[in-house]
């Protein structure tokens, strides 16, 4: 009992009643669709943008990499925020920025003003996303948490399975604006319900490591600063070469700092010592380099290389893509009969074993049947490792450190993707290029390759996790 107390969290009848779990998990789930939704939905709505803004390329760029740039860089911040200040609380402010940047996203009249909507809008994903993981953390005992992390690893899989095609359905029937007013009713609504649903509950530390926050910001900054410009200046460039010494160094001053100088350390090292913990973000940030990196190189391929239109783009790869809708709850649910490690590798193997079998058969006019099964195989591989990475990180933790725990493995997550994108297009352009369709799969066949690689490795340090949590 004096444990629980001194992480924050008040037991009672409220923290056992099934319907505030329910709530718990419906409210968690629709902050994490609403945050991966807007990772990519964008991307199908980037010509007409162009086309009401004039805007330029880098105009473009900027429109999803401010998004996912503030999105990686601050996550960390948030998941303190809550631990301090009280996770329904910090989770409402969370929601509310969200949903008033995305009203911003609507109205603006220039690219200036989307992108800044978008820096906003970020730093609110930044603080909903990893709450939502800590919230159902917090509510469930550990023999049942893997049932509701499934079905948030689920929601999440919809979000990133949407986005294509939401945004091209949207487009093209209404305006790229309802893009973004569509997340502005949906928060509105969900706004009262967290208030008054949601239990309230504090991490450990009765103070803030600002120090801390401030070095991890910078430190996570300039890391992935440095993959979202070097398409356009190259991976040579003093900008990029830069940042990532700049990255690095305040990384490691973070890292020193926490270790010797912070009275409540926000991130407490020794965690990484435990199997558990060091696995399960080792696995994410390798298996979101290859995700986000191939669905960048799939989304064109259907477009430029196949022909197909945004919206037949977003549907036909729904096989892919939907396969945590239907896939993700169950292998949560398994996993708390069977463990983590069983999931966690065979789903990085199998989205290896797809991406490498679709890089096979890229090739020009190739028929869409033949990429269904690669597709399917890669969706499934993806669906067992969201519930169980998610459920191996936070069981490794106590449980009032949970929101610490989500932190590093989203802002992990988040990093792995910029990285996988920026190798992807790497990839892409040495060996192929936009001039013509058979250019274009000349440069995609390798990066796809690369991002089967990508998972390959994951599934390497994800046979070193422990058996059970």
């Amino acid at each position: 009992m004096a444990d629980t107390l001194r992480a924050g969290v008040r037991p009672g009848p409220a923290a056992t009643a099934p319907a505030r779990r329910g709530w718990t998990v419906a409210l968690a789930g629709l902050g994490a669709l609403l945050c991966s939704l807007d990772v990519v939905v964008v991307a199908t709505a980037l010509p007409a943008l162009r086309a009401d803004f004039g805007a330029s390329l880098s105009q473009l760029e900027w429109t999803i990499n401010a998004y996912n740039l503030v999105f990686a860089c601050l996550t960390l911040t948030g998941a303190a925020l809550g631990d301090r200040f009280g996770r329904r609380r910090t989770y409402v402010a969370g929601l509310a920025v969200f949903t008033l940047a995305s009203a911003l996203a609507a109205l603006a009249g220039g690219p200036g003003q989307l992108i800044a909507a978008r820096v906003l809008q970020g730093a609110g994903a930044a603080v909903l996303l990893p709450l939502t993981l800590t919230l159902i953390s917090e509510a469930f005992p550990a023999e049942k948490r893997g049932v509701a992390i499934g079905v948030w690893g689920g929601v999440t899989g919809v979000g990133v399975a949407a986005g294509p095609v939401l945004g091209g359905a949207v487009t093209e029937g209404l305006s790229w604006q309802w893009i973004f007013w569509l997340n502005v009713p949906i928060g509105v609504a969900m706004l009262p319900f967290a208030a008054t649903k949601l239990r309230e509950s504090r991490g450990p530390r009765p103070q803030l490591d600002v120090v801390g926050m401030l070095l991890a910001a910078v430190g996570l900054t300039g890391l992935a600063w440095a993959p979202v410009r070097a398409p356009e200046a190259g991976w040579g460039s003093a900008e990029v070469g830069g940042a990532l010494a700049v990255g690095l160094v305040f990384l490691t001053a973070f890292l020193g700092w926490e270790h010797t100088r912070a009275h409540h350390p926000m991130l407490p090292l020794a965690y990484f010592r435990r199997r558990g913990f060091a696995t399960a973000n080792g696995a994410i940030f390798l298996q979101f380099m290859s995700l986000l990196g191939a669905l960048f190189m799939v989304t064109q391929l259907f477009q430029l290389g196949l022909g197909s239109s945004p919206l037949q783009t977003g549907v036909r790869i729904l096989v892919w893509t939907g396969m945590p809708l239907l896939v993700a709850p169950l292998a949560g649910a398994l996993a708390d009969r069977f463990g983590n490690r069983p999931f966690m590798l065979g789903g990085l193997a199998l989205q290896a074993v797809g991406l490498g079998l679709l890089a096979r058969e890229v090739g020009p006019g190739v028929g869409y049947e033949r990429l269904v099964l690669p597709l399917i195989i890669a969706g499934i591989g993806v669906s067992m490792v969201f519930p169980t990475v998610a459920n191996a990180v936070t069981s490794s933790v106590p449980p009032g450190d949970a929101g610490v725990a989500a932190g590093v493995n989203n802002a992990l997550r988040e990093l792995g993707g910029v990285f996988g994108v920026a190798v992807a297009a790497a990839v892409f352009t040495r060996f192929g290029g936009y001039g013509s369709p058979e250019t274009f799969v000349d440069g995609c066949r390798p990066a796809l390759w690369v991002s089967a690689g990508a998972a390959a490795a994951g599934a390497v340090v994800a046979a070193f996790a422990p058996s059970r949590a």
